[in-house]
């Protein structure tokens, strides 16, 4: 290991960015639909090699001092999000005649962006960087400072956390329920990065016995909430999540907007299965009515034939309202409630926009050069703020789309929900890993929040969810149909939610102590 780490440092140049990129690269593997969460230990190792050769000139000024360790996160970071993320150009190969010019930025663009985050980590890593433990917490520390500013500036886009890498499978995701997201990117990164010190020899074993604690900490709190804690008590509410499986393309034909709504009507009213009880709630994905429902209201009465009188529809919709006299009307990405008369009964629109997707930001100026990358004319209005949607006297938690990848878009009104709702429409990226690592994500949001998570996807994998993150029941991805489940009930989290609050401020000075002390004794010994 040492003979092998030590090849690592020496390299320079080209060889350096290339083993950077696939250092990142190889992290892709820890996210779904692989799961092999050990991938991140290779990549962040290599990364601490190559961060313990990336040194310049003594006499240089304090930027370029920095610049090395940059241009490691950098390519590090581009290998990882090129890897994870080049599907998002598949949405842009639906319309490709509009829209194929753009793909170069969805897969390259993108990541080169994102990748500045991961350059900022490991540029503020060397300010502290060692030769021993403190150097491992130095990285983590910047790595979970970085993450945070990627979920926030911006507008934020937190896709693929490092944090998800440490939690593929239920057991090893009831962590972020003690100590959220933020703090499981930071405590993740140490633990990945620790086998570096198997190459070195200074710190190797307080180091290696710290990241085994964590791990086996990890571990053991997952076996403890799962096995120990009683399991939330499920109610009496039946909900049936209806995924369609419509192709995007056929979602975007004016002429198929009649069939595509009767599909959903006719998943809705089927029998249930053998024993099975009729379903109290009836939950449709984004963007399921193809067309604006008050601008229909024989569609209303479709649904209130189809609907008994005691149900409720949830369903995902463009919502529309004018905007006064002489301008343009507001559309809105919304989820109505429809009773079984056919009465909408509540609506919640989302809040947090896509960026090129659902509005244009700076949108006079690529206007002005011919560029429009929205949906609707003018793009998205975006609500205030999220607020429940009451069917059947259960407040549900709305999240549109990637609002599930959001921990701080869920506010204190979660507090009275039954459950997390959300809707979404992934058929946008076909066959690809983008729909799995949404769907991980959202599982995630459940966790956090002790709360059930009912998800239904057009295409993509709809599920009922238990506090816990187990799924309940559900629907693989590209299979058409419905599915019936009771509504698991919610987990208090109790203490724990308070201590989740304030994990990161004191996960990030746990480890800025070790690091600042390991470079205050390094810089001791050099001198």
């Amino acid at each position: 290991m040492e003979r092998l780490a030590s090849t690592v440092m020496l390299l320079s140049g080209t060889r350096r960015a290339l083993v950077a990129f696939l250092a990142g690269l190889i992290g892709v593997l820890a996210l779904p639909p692989f799961g092999f969460f050990a991938a991140f230990f290779v990549s962040f190792t290599l990364l601490v090699w190559l961060l313990d050769g990336a040194s310049a000139a003594p006499e240089a000024g304090f930027l370029r001092r920095l610049a090395p360790a940059f241009r490691i996160g950098w390519f590090f970071g581009f290998g990882y999000f090129v890897g994870g993320l080049w599907w998002l150009g598949n949405a842009l190969l639906v319309e490709a005649d509009a829209f194929a010019w753009a793909l170069p930025l969805a897969v390259f663009g993108l990541p080169a962006f994102l990748a500045l985050f991961y350059g900022f980590a490991t540029a503020l890593a060397r300010l502290l960087w060692s030769d021993g433990m403190g150097r491992i917490a130095a990285l983590a520390l910047a790595f979970g400072i970085g993450e945070w500013l990627r979920s926030t500036l911006f507008t934020g886009f937190p896709w693929n956390a490092v944090g998800y890498g440490a939690m593929p499978v239920p057991l090893l995701m009831q962590s972020s329920g003690l100590v959220g997201i933020a703090s499981m990117n930071a405590l993740a990164v140490f633990v990945f990065a620790a086998p570096a010190l198997l190459g070195t020899r200074r710190g190797r074993v307080p180091g290696l016995t710290l990241a085994v604690v964590l791990f086996a900490a990890h571990v053991g709190y997952g076996y403890y909430a799962l096995n120990m804690v009683p399991t939330p008590q499920n109610e009496a509410t039946v909900i049936r999540l209806v995924q369609p499986v419509i192709d995007q393309s056929t979602k975007l034909d004016d002429s198929a907007r009649g069939e595509i709504f009767e599909r959903h009507l006719s998943l809705s009213a089927a029998k249930p299965g053998e024993g099975g009880k009729r379903p109290d709630i009836v939950v449709w994905p984004e963007t399921s009515i193809p067309f604006i429902l008050t601008d229909n209201p024989d569609a209303l009465v479709r649904i209130a034939d189809v609907l008994e009188d005691d149900q409720v529809l949830i369903a995902g919709a463009v919502r529309t309202e004018s905007a006064g006299s002489g301008k343009a009307p507001r559309y809105y990405n919304s989820i109505y409630a429809i009773d079984g008369k056919g009465q909408i009964i509540g609506a919640a629109d989302k809040v947090h926009l896509v960026p090129f997707g659902e509005y244009m930001p700076f949108a006079e100026v690529f206007e002005s050069f011919g560029v429009s990358a929205v949906a609707m004319p003018g793009g998205f209005s975006a609500a205030r703020d999220h607020q429940l949607l009451n069917a059947l006297g259960k407040g549900l938690y709305p999240l549109v789309c990637y609002e599930a990848i959001f921990p701080h878009e869920i506010n204190g009104s979660a507090d009275d929900a039954a459950a997390l709702l959300n809707v979404t429409n992934d058929a946008w990226f076909g066959t690809t890993p983008g729909p799995f690592q949404h769907f991980q994500q959202a599982r995630l949001r459940a966790v956090e929040r002790g709360l059930p998570l009912i998800r239904a996807a057009n295409n993509g994998i709809s599920a009922v969810i238990d506090a816990k993150g187990q799924v309940v029941a559900g629907l693989a991805h590209d299979v058409p149909g419905f599915v019936d489940a009771t509504l698991p009930g919610r987990f208090t989290l109790g203490e724990g939610a308070k201590w989740r609050n304030w994990s990161f401020p004191i996960v990030l000075g746990f480890l800025f102590a070790i690091g600042g002390i390991s470079r205050i004794g390094f810089r001791n010994r050099v001198n």
